[in-house]
């Protein structure tokens, strides 16, 4: 039977000593556990914005304070300079109801979905064709992606040498037996001209942002369903696609954009002729306001193609969503 005593010495530890006997009575020191240093949370102290507050004044000033005050002058008849009276919703009634603007809307519409149409299916292609397989896909992607960088003016004015009545592309025609066309002139052609020119310069821009997007599909899955028999359209719909769902609607919505407000090309293409064929919203504003000095005429204009590029982005930011996160 075991005592109290002994069970105390049992539970004893007797520790060694450097000669190997035994220290009675006395018990080895337990090592506490190390904690591990605090680190302190990062956090951005109030007092330290300072730094950014040149930015968010110059922001400020120069995107929103001028933005408020376009729309301000919109109900106004102001001219530029000097006094000015309000005159309510005038300036928007004699928008709608001059056949000239009304002609000046329907080209940027057709010019806009026309360019956003042609750019993303060109700019898709081209992704396509160069994502892999070729071994010089690299040296096309940059000769792609040149005219990207340069000047839309430049551009388009070496389109317009081309475009001449005796131009390249003119001389081109006659040679194969083909006769003459008044590119530039012809209120027909005139505005499929100025189309060509914003998708020939903005595939290689288009182009990038799909790269980036096919970058992300797994070949794997690409290679499993051609070993199932699907065809290459089939592997594009279904396994493709829905990969770059996030670059179709980055592309489409950019595109959108930039052909709601173009201005560049149209200006050193035709300047809005032949007979307002290719007069276009934004260079309404410009001519209306800077022009012709009514400037609280072309604030107006310009608070109609804000409100129509802010429309239709968000109707197609709806359209192109990525529809497999909402159901899951």
């Amino acid at each position: 039977m075991t005592t109290q005593s002994e069970v105390r010495t049992m539970s004893t530890k007797t520790p060694t000593t450097k000669s190997g006997a035994t220290t009675r009575g006395a018990t080895a020191p337990v090592a506490s556990p190390q904690r591990a240093p605090r680190t302190k949370p990062y956090r951005v102290k109030l007092g330290s914005w300072w730094w950014a507050l040149p930015a968010l004044v110059l922001m400020l000033i120069v995107i929103y304070a001028t933005t408020i005050a376009g729309g301000f002058f919109a109900f106004t008849n102001w001219s530029g300079l000097g006094p000015f009276d309000f005159v309510g919703l005038q300036n928007f009634v004699k928008i709608f109801q001059t056949p000239e603007l009304i002609g000046s809307l329907w080209n940027t519409l057709i010019l806009a979905f026309g360019f956003l149409v042609f750019t993303n299916i060109f700019g898709l292609l081209f992704a396509l064709a160069l994502n892999r397989s070729l071994k010089s896909r690299y040296v096309l992607r940059t000769l792609i992606f040149m005219p990207v960088v340069v000047s839309p003016i430049a551009v388009s004015y070496i389109w317009k040498f081309i475009f001449d009545y005796n131009g390249p592309l003119n001389q081109a025609m006659t040679a194969v037996g083909l006769p003459k066309q008044n590119w530039l002139a012809s209120p027909t052609l005139a505005i499929w001209c100025v189309l060509i020119v914003m998708v020939w310069q903005n595939i290689g821009f288009v182009m990038v942002i799909y790269l980036a997007g096919l970058a992300t599909v797994p070949i794997e899955m690409e290679e499993a369903a051609a070993l199932d028999g699907a065809s290459t359209f089939k592997r594009f719909r279904y396994v493709v696609l829905p990969q770059i769902q996030p670059s179709v609607a980055i592309a489409t919505t950019l595109t959108l954009i930039q052909g709601l407000r173009v201005f560049d090309q149209v200006v050193a293409l035709t300047g809005g002729g032949p007979a307002g064929a290719t007069q276009t919203l934004a260079l309404e504003v410009y001519q209306t306001a800077f022009t012709y000095q009514q400037f609280g005429f072309g604030a107006a204009l310009a608070l109609i193609l804000s409100l129509l590029i802010l429309v239709f982005s968000l109707a197609q930011q709806y359209a192109t969503r990525d529809r497999s996160l909402k159901e899951a």
